[in-house]
């Protein structure tokens, strides 16, 4: 176009002059063309998406259920996406250098919401963590966890009556005798250091990170399981206004023992497992070794170990050697800040021995939380 305007402006040839002005208009004119047809077009494409969102609320208005749908899998991409990126090699290995320095600068960069809060934690953490609450599998047996801010306020039926059946025409049923009591939890702050050589801080992503929260992690839950054992073990015979009741039955480690502390359950306690110190395996076994092998001694309940009860054969009488229970019935627990604990590194403290110390701390608790949930099975005088 400008070559044209340049002949026409300069050109004293009258024939190349017209000839430039017609080309002038035909390019002016195709333009003027081109321009009308992408604007066609644009309305076209404006109007088809009306249409297409006119149909999609006509649908919608006439199935709500899939509006719900819809949302759900646009949260589960969303959801992916987060955590395709979070598995990433470049997202560990950024998350490890972001413990050692304590600097989130490069693993927030990796983030598609650049924002502020937590640092969104790799699957390979929330594994370690998993894992640690498998190896300590009392834990993994509380079905009711919290992640609320502060203290939970469980409240736990001391007594009532049951429901009445009314039958028509008859009068009115009596009102419920019921007395409530309300047990509190107040989250601990579990603390755990380790330490560890140079080497070991050296390490890349995955390999560091493991090593630090498979120890952290296993050491903080061990830990939270004991203080809830004690806390069973001291449970009243009778509850009251703060602290739920459990059965309690003096008995020899011997066929039967199981079952009775099974029977002594509330109705409501329907999966209950036996704790027993490991070393307490074998006394019950040599019930089932005596009997030919004819009887189960744990009367097919599982049998989880727990070191914080004394062994049979060193326990005191009166000492509580067993505790048969449900601990998705009768226990609650509550992480404030979630169940992944918070790692600091220190690199000046041990420097000159050459060492690094790695702390780790959670915030969070459980506490048994119903009446006869629990049977206490104490060592009866030695015969």
């Amino acid at each position: 176009m400008a070559e044209l305007d340049n002949i026409v402006s300069s050109s004293e040839d009258i024939e190349e002059v017209k000839k430039a002005v017609e080309e002038r208009k035909a390019l002016e004119s195709e333009k003027a063309t081109l321009i009308e047809e992408a604007k066609k077009e644009e309305e076209r494409q404006a109007q088809e998406e009306v249409e297409k969102r006119a149909a999609d609320a006509a649908l919608l208005s006439h199935n709500p259920g899939l509006a719900t749908i819809i949302e759900e899998k646009r949260g589960e991409i969303k959801m992916n996406d987060a955590v395709e990126i979070r598995n990433s090699k470049e997202y560990i290995n950024a998350f490890a250098e972001y413990i050692k320095s304590g600097d989130d600068t490069e693993v927030r960069s990796l983030l598609t919401t650049n924002g502020g809060g937590t640092v969104a934690v790799p699957q390979i953490v929330l594994d370690e963590v998993k894992t640690a609450w498998e190896r300590n599998s009392i834990l993994n047996l509380i079905t009711n966890k919290f992640e609320a801010e502060g203290n939970i306020a469980q409240q736990f039926e001391i007594s009532g009556d049951d429901a009445t059946i009314h039958i028509e025409g008859s009068g009115a049923v009596s009102e419920e005798a019921l007395s409530l009591g309300i047990a509190t939890l107040v989250p601990d702050e579990i603390i755990k250091w380790i330490d560890f050589s140079k080497s070991v801080y050296a390490m890349r992503g995955e390999a560091f990170l493991r090593y630090i929260y498979r120890e952290i992690s296993h050491k903080i839950m061990k830990a939270l399981v004991k203080k809830l054992i004690q806390q069973i073990i001291a449970l009243p015979s009778s509850a009251n206004s703060t602290t739920p009741s459990a059965a309690k039955i003096k008995k020899a480690a011997a066929v039967g023992t199981v079952a009775e502390a099974y029977a002594n359950l509330c109705d409501d306690a329907d999966n209950p497992v036996v704790v027993i110190n490991k070393l307490t395996h074998a006394t019950m076994k040599a019930a089932a070794y005596a009997n030919g092998y004819s009887v189960d001694p744990f009367e097919g309940l599982d049998v989880r170990y727990n070191d914080t009860l004394p062994a049979y054969d060193s326990a005191l009488e009166n000492d509580v050697w067993m505790i048969v229970g449900d601990f998705g019935y009768g226990c609650v627990a509550n992480f404030p800040n979630g169940q992944v604990p918070d790692v600091t590194i220190d690199m000046l403290t041990k420097k000159k021995s050459g060492m690094i110390e790695a702390c780790g701390d959670l915030l969070g608790g459980a506490i048994p939380c119903a009446c006869k949930a629990f049977t206490l099975v104490t060592k009866p005088a030695s015969v």
